[in-house]
């Protein structure tokens, strides 16, 4: 195989880190400016070819505004093998822009810091609809094209279900997160930024609700888990799998969410309480004990959300608890503890009045029932609600 014979020097002739560095450079500011590329000098150089720099039909790269909310993606170590024990200093968002000069090559980029503040920072109820509140006055803003926004991968499927259902956006909006600190050895934090930045500028992003792009795979929202405590493909749709892939060579969709949610949810920030209703999980188990209901009712919760065995069974253990609990106002959802499959409506669930939770995994399950209830406490307006979100 023949190279091109500046590679050809490149890699037979001792040059500086900083030489090669310009180089590639060189190379992309050539493309950047004439359009054009010499197949063969990136032969040796890169494995593939460079993807293109703006999606097909775009004339102009659009302004994502970048936000943080923290997370794994802003750890840092003292040292590469350290990916788990990290900390302080966190990043800024504007250390990532700086890292990352490939951000330019698909978007004009600016960046705004919403991390929780105070000792300790706290990302509760209340700083979640500040972020709802400051995203929905970024969907008013025709200078900002999309979003793309980092946060923790613990609890990140929660807080982006929430803002797909409290935001009223059709601009792209990306969370993105690392399983690894930034600085450690094959962290997955930069090319995981770029290429949430490739999905957030493409076209085809807008009006499909909040997306999470993680590990090349783009995934809706409302359908996302995380399945792994470390592994880098921890993000999984377990009924639904991905919607589209942000690879090598393009961002590419193969399907639409078709739950409601965003600029079609009739949940809008604006029309929120400061204070959500309070609704909690239980997890359903051999002779799981009643008096955890008791407790809950005795402490004010408006809506339980069981975590049931099988296909969303609620323990016998707790069934005179539940009807107890009912009689006082309390709302009940049934999920299944099983990772996968909807919550089926039964006869003998309609006889116990419990709204079963479809798909949902009862952290999800809870924040839509907390919203539900922002609204009603009719039963089967609830039920609609969880059929069509």
């Amino acid at each position: 195989m023949s190279f091109h014979p500046t590679i050809t020097a490149m890699n037979h002739i001792q040059i500086s880190t900083a030489s090669k560095n310009f180089f590639r450079t060189l190379i992309l500011a050539t493309v950047m400016v004439t359009g054009t590329v010499c197949p063969g000098l990136f032969q040796g150089v890169m494995a593939q070819e460079i993807p293109p720099l703006l999606p097909s039909g775009l004339k102009a790269k659009p302004h994502i505004r970048l936000i943080s909310l923290g997370g794994t993606i802003s750890g840092t170590a003292g040292e590469r093998l350290n990916v788990t024990n990290y900390g302080a200093p966190r990043l800024d968002p504007q250390d990532w822009v700086d890292a990352l000069p490939e951000l330019e090559l698909f978007a004009r980029v600016s960046v705004e810091d919403l991390r929780p503040q105070g000792e300790p920072a706290i990302s509760d109820t209340a700083h979640w609809l500040s972020v709802a509140r400051r995203l929905s006055e970024i969907a008013k803003d025709e200078s900002i094209d999309g979003v793309v926004i980092t946060h923790g991968t613990n609890i990140m499927a929660e807080i982006g279900y929430f803002m797909n259902l409290t935001v009223n956006i059709t601009k792209p909006v990306v969370f993105v997160g690392a399983q690894r600190p930034w600085t450690a050895l094959s962290g997955d934090g930069p090319l995981n930024m770029v290429n949430a930045f490739r999905v957030a500028a493409h076209p085809a992003a807008a009006g499909k609700g909040v997306l999470h792009a993680m590990n090349q795979n783009i995934h809706a929202m409302r359908d996302v888990t995380k399945a792994s405590a470390y592994r880098m493909h921890t993000f999984q749709g377990v009924d639904t799998g991905v919607i589209g892939v942000a690879d090598p060579d393009i961002v590419k969709f193969y399907c639409e969410p078709v739950r409601r949610h965003t600029s079609q949810s009739q949940f809008h920030v604006e029309k929120l309480p400061e204070a959500l209703p309070d609704v909690e999980v239980l997890y359903g188990y051999h002779e799981t004990p009643a008096y955890l209901i008791d407790a809950l009712v005795e402490n004010g919760v408006k809506g339980i959300v069981i975590d049931g065995t099988g296909a969303g069974s609620i323990p016998r253990s707790m069934r005179d608890a539940v009807a107890e609990a009912q009689e006082k106002g309390v709302i009940f959802v049934a999920t299944a503890r099983t990772f996968g499959g909807r919550v089926q409506e039964t006869p003998r669930r309609t006889e116990s009045k419990v709204v079963p939770g479809d798909n949902l995994p009862p952290e999800k399950a809870r924040i839509l029932l907390q919203l539900a209830l922002t609204q009603t406490t009719d039963l089967a307006e609830i039920q609609k609600i969880f059929s069509l979100y």
